[in-house]
């Protein structure tokens, strides 16, 4: 079995409509995915020294990952409000605590550099994407909708945000996140389904139709079906998107990114974001 690897963010998805809440992240959820997927992985990230951190490390657990990789830091984990409306994510408010700019501890980096693939997830620390490229670790980042903010010279693959009109042409952004440096680049569009420049051609596959109860975590799904079919698998990119396509739509058929038991927004969390939250549903 291949060693798979996510480093990065994690948190807490506040859904304010519903007042459940839920663990992601994007490099959690990834790991979480390969898991649930029988696929053996780690995920290493830092959380805080609060009750909200030994929420995240209870559905760790649940899917298999060691808490022996996740580092517990003085201050708050991280935290996302949203308001659902038809199944779409609104993001309010975005914390991300002490798992901000993280960099793994010198004691979790040789394991890290030591998988067969390591998945950054968004937000990532730049000189750690410097470190790997300069180590020659296999590896992707997730940069979202922050499309040339990281360093991307040498990095092998990039997943990026694109736009889901179709009469927005997709070339002129891949071609803009290879001139930075990415190697290869998979691009997702949302119902419009997704594209994969691998350097020499640009292939596209569409979105798998579904009745969406909740978009979060859909994308990571995508990042961590994808890697293990094109990576792992010996798929054709066109295969690995249309298999990554249809774990994206799994994930919309419930809340959160990975399958949880969603949790009432407790009391104490209330009062402890009483501001955020307020100003937020007044937004």
């Amino acid at each position: 079995m291949p060693r798979l690897v996510a480093v990065g963010d994690n948190c807490l998805d506040v859904y304010l409509t519903s007042s459940l809440l839920t663990v992601g992240g994007n490099a959690l959820n990834v790991a979480a995915q390969w898991q649930r997927n029988g696929r053996p992985a780690r995920y290493f990230g830092a959380l805080g020294e609060d009750a909200e951190g030994e929420m995240v490390l209870a559905e760790l657990a649940a899917v298999g990952l060691s808490s022996n990789d996740v580092e517990r830091r003085p201050g708050d984990t991280a935290f996302t409000l949203l308001r659902e409306e038809f199944g779409e994510r609104n993001f309010l408010l975005e914390s991300f605590g002490v798992g901000e700019n993280y960099m793994p501890a010198p004691e979790h980096y040789a394991d890290i550099a030591a998988a067969d693939w390591v998945h950054l997830g968004t937000n990532s620390n730049k000189e750690f994407v410097r470190l790997l490229v300069a180590a020659k670790v296999p590896f992707s980042v997730d940069i979202s909708t922050a499309h040339l903010v990281l360093p991307l010279e040498g990095v092998p693959l990039v997943f990026a945000s694109g736009p889901d009109t179709i009469d927005t042409p997709v070339e002129p952004l891949l071609a803009a996140i290879r001139a930075a440096g990415a190697r290869q680049v998979v691009l997702t569009c949302g119902r419009r389904g997704s594209y994969f420049d691998d350097g020499t051609s640009i292939v596209h596959a569409a979105a798998t139709p579904i009745d969406v109860v909740d978009t979060c975590g859909a994308g990571d799904s995508f990042i961590a079906t994808f890697l293990t079919g094109f990576r792992c698998d010996g798929l054709s990119g066109a295969e690995a998107l249309h298999r990554a396509s249809v774990a994206a739509a799994e994930t919309c058929t419930h809340i959160g990114g990975f399958p949880q038991q969603p949790r009432p927004i407790p009391d104490w969390l209330l009062a402890k974001y009483a501001s955020p939250i307020i100003g937020a549903q007044g937004a």
